[in-house]
């Protein structure tokens, strides 16, 4: 079997496993619609049924009531999640049926008057190597990640139910304090399943665009780190193409990563919608170069004409004190990105076409991308 055989191979294959996969989510959505639809059923009638309790009955009813709506709100959650993933699963079934169509113009979905596989060249066997791998490191962190994180999580929880379950026979009243815990557990686990689902590939990225998607990172991860940071967009945000757009969220979230990571004083990000988009991270440190910049006498900018020599030699050797001084004082308030990020940076920066430079001493990212015509 030849290169561009066993390449047409593995894409059908890989396409018939997306389409298998698709079928899958859609079942579980029906399936997890469901039951959201039957546990918000129970929950009205628990709001209802409260109107006609006593007040002594009404401390245990609330609790239920707050239960029941804690699972309406997880499998809503639930519902939320399998369409995000199914739409992601649709992008990439897509993907592969253009793929396919490339790589093999006799398919039965083909483009007709599609360019053969020796027109439009295979991929050397080197290339197609680091392309797979690559593809099998990313499914091999998401795996790892999975399995650290939400896999984990439920893991304690369902041991958390199961003690609830027999406290439930023993003593109800402790089991009251168990069911606090493990309604707790859910909603750590929910936020940190929002959280990576969001790290992978957030969904408003795609629905609402570029800036209410940094936005939305500059909070959760200035909440993360306790350090604040700051957000300005500044004239109407326009969309660019999915893979710039992508590319910029990435860039702009790596940074951000990279200077919290260093316990800055503060961070900020610009976005400024003119002509073209420029984008802007930088951070900041308090430094006490300040106060010693401070304690160097100021002169004046000009020495006056009728100074003697000496004096005026004095007064130029004073400036240049003063004026190191101060670079000093702004050299150790920078915060420089680590260069294994920059190099990152440029990597993704390159691939879509856009400008990434590096100022002030590593300090300050800026990005220009070009906008896309109305």
């Amino acid at each position: 079997m030849s290169l561009a055989e066993e390449l047409s191979a593995r894409l059908a294959a890989d396409l018939a496993t997306a389409e298998r996969e698709i079928a899958e989510i859609d079942l579980l959505v029906a399936q997890a619609r469901t039951e959201a639809d039957r546990h918000e059923e129970k929950r009205a009638a628990a709001a209802e049924r409260m109107a006609t309790l006593s007040p002594d009955e009404r401390a245990a009813a609330a609790d239920q009531l707050v239960t029941l709506t804690r699972r309406a709100g997880l499998m809503a959650s639930q519902v939320e999640v399998l369409e995000g993933k199914r739409k992601t699963m649709g992008r990439f079934r897509d993907a592969l049926v253009g793929y396919v169509e490339a790589a093999d113009p006799a398919a039965p979905n083909g483009a007709a008057g599609a360019p053969s596989s020796a027109a439009v060249g295979v991929l050397p066997p080197e290339l197609a190597g680091l392309v797979l791998g690559a593809q099998e490191d990313l499914r091999r962190e998401i795996a790892r990640a999975m399995h650290d994180g939400p896999a984990q999580s439920l893991t304690n929880i369902i041991l958390q139910a199961n003690i609830v379950e027999r406290l439930l026979e023993k003593d109800p009243a402790l089991a009251a304090g168990e069911i606090r815990l493990l309604v707790a557990m859910v909603q750590q686990t929910l936020d940190a399943t929002k959280s990576f689902i969001f790290d992978v590939r957030p969904m408003v990225l795609d629905d609402l665009g570029l800036m209410p998607t940094i936005r939305r990172a500059v909070r959760e991860r200035s909440e993360r780190a306790a350090i604040p940071v700051s957000f300005e967009s500044m004239g109407a945000d326009r969309r660019l193409t999915s893979d710039r757009e992508s590319a910029v969220f990435r860039i702009v979230d790596l940074a951000l990563v990279a200077l919290l990571a260093q316990r800055p004083e503060r961070v900020s990000v610009k976005l400024d919608w003119a002509d073209r988009l420029e984008a802007r991270v930088w951070a900041t440190r308090p430094s006490d170069a300040h106060a010693r910049a401070a304690d160097v006498p100021k002169v004046p900018d000009e020495t006056p004409g009728d100074v003697p020599p000496a004096l005026a030699a004095m007064m130029e050797d004073r400036r240049r004190a003063e004026h190191a001084a101060v670079e000093v004082a702004r050299q150790a308030t920078v915060v420089a990105l680590p260069d294994e990020t920059w190099r990152e940076i440029q990597g993704r920066a390159i691939t879509v076409g856009i400008v990434a430079e590096l100022q002030d001493a590593g300090g300050d990212l800026r990005l220009i991308v070009d906008l896309p015509a109305d």
